[in-house]
């Protein structure tokens, strides 16, 4: 259980991160790469969002189980 409980906690971390990078590309504050079809479209945003709150769950779920 103790393998499951670490895979989950890598796992949420990188959704958390990735989804910060979205949201803040979809808010046109990181510009990077230049030629992005991300940057500034809200949908993005959006998308990130919903990401970084699955992987703020799943650190989450794997602190607390």
């Amino acid at each position: 259980m103790g393998a499951l409980k670490a895979v989950m906690a890598v796992v949420g971390v990188a959704a958390l991160l990735m989804g910060g990078l979205w949201m803040l590309q979809g808010l046109d504050i990181i510009r990077w790469p230049a030629s992005s079809f991300m940057l500034g479209d809200t949908t993005w945003t959006r998308n990130g969002a919903i990401l970084a709150a699955a992987g703020a769950a799943l650190v989450w779920f794997s602190r607390n189980r």
